[in-house]
């Protein structure tokens, strides 16, 4: 019989698998990252029409060995830096700041700027395809930021990076090793697919239902609201968790006030704030953000520390009970559409993108009947699980996939 399948985040590694026959570490031997692998320097000139993409630093992602974005050359100025010509097959590493963890198989021909390692495995000893995976590995890491230079902006060297040791196996089996990793990284990168073809489904239905519905009423904010709008306080904030708990503006994220890992505290007592101490179902709006598309961006009150109150940069809403749902008006808000409404209003100051209290009260909702609010609430609440499944699932399997990384590198 059959047992049931366990949820996406139940999964776990099996702890026997290092005794599988591809894991038989009986032959391997301990080797220098510099004696497998080499750097390559080959020059190019972007101006040559030769090679039309480029790779910068905020192309390539933590822990990722896709490239999703690139640049093209001649849309824009490219310093004197960018002059490291890499292949289809080899490897870049990000040499600055190296906890990133920025590893990235190149699948096509382009430039990046010569800060960025490019990497090729020496044939016969390393077979390439395992060489980012080597490389995503903790030790690897940790060997990394210990032998890097300097504390702004730390940076290691191609010497320092090729003193690296690991045992590696021979090469039948570093295929068959690479096979499997890459099977695994295909199946985060299918899950990731229909994830975001999910969530686009999602987005695409809530503009429908907004904008092609029933001809909704649209009414302007300042007729909508119970209380607000009204900015935050920021007081001193203590080094210690004894004061009075407030918000970092990170925690205004994905329509939510998520205060984990986003609390900090000010030595003051309750009544010194009580204006600005948060309650389930406020909604806080970010009221200045140096990225322009996080301005404005929403978020719902769902549970805070007792006595958390908000900061300055944040602004808090409460809409009429008989006007807007406090989830629905979330949603609608963040929508891209209504979202972009809202930030064509925005003024940059110093570099940091702003609204104010005047913006939002002119800013305009579509306003359902409450029934039909709720009607759609529901159906997204179904939707959003699925895709909430599906990032588990992502999760679960990328981090099988660090488990099987660091069982090779052990």
């Amino acid at each position: 019989m059959i047992g049931a399948r366990p949820a996406p985040g139940d999964l776990r590694p099996n702890p026997d698998w290092t005794g599988l026959p591809i894991f038989d570490r009986r032959g391997w031997r301990r080797v220098r990252f510099g004696d497998v692998v080499k750097i390559v320097k080959e020059t190019a000139d972007p101006n040559s029409g030769e090679l039309d993409r480029y790779i910068a630093g905020e192309h390539m992602d933590s822990e990722h060995v896709h490239l999703r974005r690139w640049g093209t050359i001649g849309d824009g100025y490219l310093g004197p830096a960018f002059i490291r010509r890499f292949r289809k097959g080899q490897v870049l590493y990000g040499s600055r700041r190296t906890y990133l963890k920025k590893v990235a198989y190149a699948e096509f021909d382009g430039i990046t700027a010569n800060t960025t390692f490019v990497l090729e495995a020496i044939e016969g000893k390393l077979y390439q395809p395992l060489l980012p995976w080597i490389m995503l590995s903790e030790r690897f890491t940790e060997h990394s930021i210990k032998e890097s230079k300097g504390s702004t902006n730390p940076y290691i060297n191609w010497p320092d990076l090729a003193k690296f040791e690991f045992d590696l196996p021979p090469l039948d089996q570093q295929r068959r090793i690479a096979e499997v990793l890459w099977a695994v990284d295909e199946t985060i990168h299918k899950i990731t697919a229909v994830r975001e073809a999910a969530g686009s489904a999602i987005e695409a239905d809530l503009a429908d239902f907004i904008y092609n519905g029933e001809n909704w009423p649209r009414i302007c904010c300042r007729e909508l609201l119970a209380e607000g709008p009204k900015n935050g306080f920021s007081p001193k904030i203590t080094r210690s968790s004894d004061g009075q708990p407030t918000l970092s503006i990170s925690a205004i994220r994905d329509g939510k006030v998520i205060t984990e890992g986003n609390l900090k505290y000010a030595d003051l007592k309750p009544d010194e704030v009580g204006q600005y101490i948060l309650y389930p179902n406020d909604i806080l709006v970010v009221r200045g953000n140096g990225n322009r598309l996080l301005c404005g961006r929403a978020g719902i009150v769902e549970t805070t520390p007792t006595g958390c109150f908000y900061p300055d940069l944040l602004i808090r809403i409460r809409f009429r009970t008989d006007a807007l749902l406090p989830k629905f008006a979330v949603l609608q808000w963040n929508e891209r559409g209504t979202h972009m409404r809202l930030l064509s209003k925005a003024k940059s100051t110093n570099g940091i993108w702003k609204i104010n209290g005047k913006d939002i009260q002119a800013h305009e909702l579509a306003v359902p009947p409450i029934s039909k609010q709720q009607r759609y609430l529901d159906s997204y609440t179904r939707a959003s699980t699925i895709v909430d499944d599906l990032q588990n699932q992502e999760n679960a399997t990328a981090n099988l996939l660090r488990v099987l990384i660091n069982t090779v590198v052990a």
